[in-house]
């Protein structure tokens, strides 16, 4: 039962350098036929899901939302509504850039629906925007979310760190600015040299150095510290929350449940059937035209994949996992969810901790949390 609904908006005005994300830069678009594209595939997913619930929430992601026209925003939230229904709390949030241009639009955004807005400061030091590729500036970030805290409900804001050649005292300086803005919500990544990006290009070619992994693990600890001194402790491995303020939205992923995805390249989930959208632009809109969904692929996940994935997910939250209501969910065998030698080591190394059935990452375990993923999950679920 789907009750989240993803919606990508996949176009920017650049490309970061940092960004793998499926964003695409165009001079001009039709926007409606983005609307009637994107609420015929919206119309797929409510055909296609047997929902006995009202939508929790929705999330509009990207590329870049909020260069969406609020009118737009407020027609797809009146076709979603008139689909599924919402839920009187309903969680709606929008990815925005800090800009000035953007900022403009958020009284019409918030009237449009929007009651959670998610901003991709990056930095609160202009020499790193512009490494970073951003088109903003720091003063006009400190004024979007000012403007973003008048007329939202909830804020959230991204930063980036572990930048080459940044020191504890750098990054110290920087989060506690950060944290004084008073957003209810953080989501704090780490720098990652991603495939294909122009900075993976740039450290091939010897332009710059990534930080290495052990002064990237200080910084993490140093993070986990100060959010959690201050209020804001982590509930994922990079989110950050003031109790209740968690992304709700986001959860439907790391708990596993089902949501719908339209959109370009946008994936979905629903009734044990993964879903991807085709992503470019054009070639999405193609497909709508043609079969009235955008839809590339669909593929049954069977029990072992799901019981897999929802380990993978789970783990990356502080709560961490029940592994035997998980294996109960999907009718596998508790004992083969988790490798219990590798269990019991990293339990003793203070990597893992265990409390009847349930398991979680420590503090200390999360900086290498993909390696102790990779060790954890058995290979026998997975080839079973």
């Amino acid at each position: 039962m789907a009750r989240a609904l993803y919606i990508h908006w996949p176009f920017c005005l650049a490309k970061c350098p940092y960004c793998d994300f499926n964003s695409h830069v165009r001079a001009t678009h039709h926007d409606g036929a983005w609307r009637d594209a994107l609420v015929a595939d919206m119309r797929h997913e409510a055909a296609s899901i047997r929902s006995e619930g009202k939508l929790a929430s929705i999330f509009f992601g990207g590329g870049t939302p909020s260069l969406m026209p609020p009118a737009l925003v407020a027609g797809l939230l009146q076709e979603a509504e008139k689909l599924w229904g919402f839920e009187d709390d309903i969680e709606i949030t929008l990815e925005a850039n800090p800009s000035s241009v953007e900022a403009a639009n958020f009284a019409a955004l918030a009237a449009a629906g929007i009651n959670r807005v998610s901003l991709g400061v990056q930095s609160l030091r202009d020499e790193a925007l512009r490494f970073l590729g951003r088109l903003h500036g720091v003063d006009e970030a400190l004024k979007a979310v000012e403007t973003a805290q008048t007329h939202f409900d909830r804020v959230s804001i991204d930063l980036i760190y572990a930048r080459p050649k940044q020191t504890e005292e750098e990054w110290s300086t920087e989060l506690s600015e950060a944290l004084a803005l008073g957003t209810s919500h953080m989501s704090l990544y780490q720098l990652t040299i991603e495939p294909a990006t122009r900075f993976a290009t740039d450290v091939r070619r010897g332009m710059f150095a990534p930080l290495d992994d052990d002064r990237g693990a200080d910084l993490y600890a140093l993070t986990q510290q100060m959010t959690s001194a201050a209020g804001l402790p982590s509930y994922e491995i990079s989110n950050h929350a003031k109790p209740g303020e968690e992304s709700r939205h986001n959860l439907t992923y790391w708990l596993y449940e089902d949501y719908a995805g339209i959109g370009p390249g946008a994936h979905g989930r629903r009734g044990g059937v993964a879903t991807i959208r085709h992503r470019k632009p054009e070639n999405y809109l193609a497909a709508v035209e043609r079969q009235a969904h955008g839809i590339a692929d669909a593929r049954d996940l069977d029990a072992a994949e799901q019981l897999s994935e929802a380990l993978l997910m789970g783990l990356r939250l502080a709560e961490g996992i029940d592994v035997t209501a998980l294996s109960r969910r999907f009718g596998l065998d508790a004992e083969r969810a988790i490798e219990r030698d590798k269990l019991a080591l990293y339990t003793n190394l203070c990597m893992i901790w265990q409390r009847g059935s349930r398991i979680g990452v420590t503090p200390q375990g999360m900086p290498l949390l993909d390696a102790l993923l990779g060790e954890l999950v058995s290979a026998d679920l997975v080839t079973s």
